[in-house]
């Protein structure tokens, strides 16, 4: 292999001494890299990157469901704070509205002319 690459390198004009230093270093590179044990646990399979990523889209979709979800929960927060608002302005307005007649009530039976 060495050889082919050497002379690859040759006829592509590469100086003598580059060419067989650099087919050296690949051959020692590539002969290393086959030498060298891989562990099978470090390997992922075509499933395994499918299925990788397959709970990432589903990640990905819960936190779009989480996010609309907090959004419709702070509509639904706002218009309930806006009802209990409204509510309790009508009911400071009839409490006032009360006093009065019952305070015009009294006025009457007691200044009664």
């Amino acid at each position: 292999m060495e050889l082919a690459i050497y002379d690859a390198f040759r006829k592509a004009g590469v100086e003598e001494e580059a060419a067989k230093a650099i087919a050296e270093n690949l051959n020692t590179t590539i002969s290393s890299a086959i030498e060298r044990k891989v562990d099978s646990k470090q390997l992922a399979t075509k499933s395994d990157i499918e299925h990788h990523y397959a709970v990432h889209s589903q990640q990905l979709a819960t936190k779009g469901d989480i996010e609309q979800l907090r959004l419709e929960t702070k509509a639904e927060i706002e218009k309930a704070k806006a009802d209990i608002i409204k509510w309790i302005f009508g009911a400071i307005i009839t409490a006032v509205g009360l006093a009065t007649g019952i305070a015009m009530a009294i006025a009457r039976v007691f200044f009664a002319a």
